[in-house]
């Protein structure tokens, strides 16, 4: 089987679990393993072995970092994975059963993610989202392309510059070309990450994101993607209610800030594992996520508007370089 492995990193540790799996996995070997390392040049370049080719975009984005990944390559297949995922025993034999004898009108096969939960107690906020993966749609924690098709819409559109909804983004206009998306056999499993306290206010940066699946997509974007609804428009309440309840504007604006606010907290808590440290922790960031959340909308929405790039498609794939960030 003609493939290549592309692994974009931040530099995490997990990045040598990724590449022991793939050297103890069972199966044909792919032509080449390809780290694209998109730390900023400041740090020094990794040594990973005389089986890994390294090479570096210096912070652009992990889309600028696949495109780059993508493209220094030559073969029909190139099989993306996160640096934070383990491939299982078998991977690479079942990879290359998933890829056998697919019609040309087939672009991508997609692994089965399975993200291991502790059976000792509920899963808590952070965990839960990231148990999202094992029913996400095109996630590129474990995802091959193939190449023509890849090469077709003009790869990864590199205005999303975080890891987030750039997937997605790339399934949806593969498929508007008139390719399939199929779902593979292999499985691959993604540890949940240790997580800050305020992980999940910092995640709202994907609002920025939205805005631009919005404008590419249409308004249904949500719905041909799968996506979970979204509470935007609670929070935008919300945040109405606080802003007004600090300016004095309104009587009773405190009460409903309060009350959308407890309510928010309490979905959040009662799914999860009760702990002081994790109620603690959703009753503070059930206070700023709302208005974070807005804020990060507001300002994905005035950059498409403003990004000279956000007219067109121009941008896609980096044919014009980055857009601006």
């Amino acid at each position: 089987m003609n493939y290549t492995v592309v692994i974009p990193t931040m530099g995490r540790t997990s990045l040598n679990v990724v590449l022991q799996a793939l050297r103890e996995a069972d199966g044909p070997v792919p032509r080449e393993i390809v780290v694209v390392d998109d730390r900023p040049v400041r740090y020094p370049q990794f040594v990973l072995g005389d089986d890994v080719r390294v090479l570096r975009t210096g912070g652009q984005g992990p889309a600028a970092a696949r495109n780059a990944g993508w493209r220094a390559t030559t073969t029909e297949w190139i099989a993306f994975l996160d640096d934070d995922v383990v491939p299982s025993p078998e991977w690479k034999r079942r990879l290359v059963k998933d890829l056998t004898n697919l019609s040309e009108d087939v672009a991508a096969s997609q692994a089965r993610i399975d993200v291991p939960l502790s059976q000792d107690r509920d899963p808590t906020d952070w965990e839960r989202g990231t148990a999202g993966l094992m029913v996400a749609k095109w996630i590129t924690a474990d995802m091959a392309y193939r190449r023509a098709a890849l090469q077709a819409v003009g790869g990864f559109d590199e205005r999303f510059p975080r890891a987030y909804r750039e997937d997605a983004d790339l399934a949806l206009r593969i498929q508007e070309a008139g390719y399939q998306i199929v779902s593979g056999e292999r499985v691959t499993k993604h540890p949940v990450r240790p997580s800050g306290f305020f992980a999940s206010v910092k995640a709202q940066r994907g609002n920025m994101d939205d805005a631009l699946m919005r404008h590419v997509h249409g308004r249904d974007w949500r719905a041909k993607v799968g996506a979970y609804p979204t509470r935007l428009r609670r929070h935008a309440l919300t945040t109405v209610a606080l802003m007004s309840a600090l300016l004095g504007r309104r009587k009773g604006a405190a009460a409903v800030w309060a009350a959308l606010t407890a309510y928010f907290a309490y979905e959040r808590i009662v799914p999860g594992p009760r702990s002081a440290s994790e109620i603690t922790r959703m009753v503070v960031t059930s206070i700023v996520i709302p208005p974070a959340a807005c804020a990060y909308r507001v300002r994905g929405e005035l950059r498409v508007r403003m990004d000279a790039s956000g007219h067109d498609r121009k941008s896609v794939g980096g044919l014009d370089g980055p857009a601006s960030r």
